[in-house]
């Protein structure tokens, strides 16, 4: 059973030493335990300072990407060193190291496929009272549109089983933390949260300069990706009210007609007839993007099949080179 910790990077060559030494190095349950750096086009001295700490495995771009491009290029390189289990944390250590043997538990117990660390946000000191209260409202709304049992959305700190890391596909440029759970929810993967610790901050986030963009991209990654997942449901709703609006200003229409005081009340026949036309029109843009929903699905089907099979073909061939060496 192979292990692998990856850790995207930024410009990260005065945290890695605070990070990396505290990763456990034999883990019960696990025969290899390899840490994977991905560097996001950091222009320091990032990449020097993990190899002097021992670090094997670095992959990364030329230029600064993004952290969910970081992390999708993470589990790919994972996959293809063999790990059976890959955990996802930061290089700043705001995530306790010693909490891993705990997060990957549920998936050496076949109780899950991806593991969350829940961070103690409300006893966190570091944390303002508006970050306390926008984390537990965005976490809640992850929940619903998810179906997943998750406190902390928001945390990197996670495992994934490799079936799960096979399955698993990031649009999104900006975070792969909310989208990540969202699929998962929708594609029936297993989700537990776990409770962690935390270590003081050692440096601001680079995610967001200020709450204001923080909340502005999260909310659009939740709507796009209940879009994505619920396109149906939707349109349907969307559809539904349009066409309710329209029932109604008809039905005020017919009312005064039948009154004989309908003169004048043109507007509103014209008004429920846009409307009514408008809700069909949405409806049938639900079913369109249902079937394109259902070919989604397919395809993804496809990809991890392929994913399984360039995975087997890897295997044999470094089985090859060990075995002619």
């Amino acid at each position: 059973m192979k292990l692998i910790i990856q850790i995207p990077c930024f410009n990260e060559e005065d945290s890695l030493p605070h990070s990396i030494p505290p990763i456990p190095k034999n883990i019960k349950g696990i025969d290899t335990v390899e840490i994977l750096l991905i560097d996001d086009g950091s222009t320091d001295k990032t990449r020097e300072v993990a190899r002097s700490l021992g670090v094997k495995h670095i992959v990364g771009f030329k230029k600064n990407q993004g952290l969910a491009k970081g992390f999708m290029l993470g589990l790919k390189s994972a996959l293809e060193l063999g790990a059976d289990i890959v955990v996802n944390t930061d290089a700043d250590n705001q995530y306790d190291a010693k909490n891993i043997p705990d997060l990957i538990k549920p998936i050496l117990e076949n109780k899950a496929d991806i593991v969350v660390g829940e961070r103690p946000i409300l006893g966190h000191k570091e944390f303002s009272i508006t970050k306390k209260v926008l984390q537990r409202i965005g976490s809640f709304v992850v929940r619903v549109l998810s179906g997943t049992d998750v406190k902390d959305a928001p945390s990197g700190f996670r495992a994934f089983s490799r079936d799960a890391a096979l399955q698993l596909n990031v649009y999104n440029r900006y975070t792969y933390t909310l989208e990540t759970l969202i699929q998962a929810g929708n594609k029936g993967l297993k989700v537990e949260s776990i409770p962690i610790n935390v270590n003081p901050f050692l440096r601001p986030s680079r995610l967001f300069t200020n709450m204001y963009g923080y909340v502005k991209k999260s909310l659009s990654t939740m709507i796009r990706y209940f879009i994505i997942y619920n396109s149906f449901k939707f349109f349907l709703i969307v559809g539904s009210v349009l066409l309710s609006s329209a029932s109604l200003i008809g039905l005020r229409f017919v009312y005064f007609y039948i009154q004989n005081v309908g003169e004048g009340k043109i507007q509103s026949l014209i008004l429920g007839s846009s409307l009514g036309v408008t809700g069909v029109l949405v409806i049938m843009f639900g079913f369109i993007s249902d079937m394109i929903a259902t070919n989604r699905q397919i395809l993804e089907k496809i990809q991890y099949d392929n994913k399984i099979q360039k995975l087997e073909r890897n295997k044999v061939r470094q089985s090859k080179r060990h075995n002619a060496a």
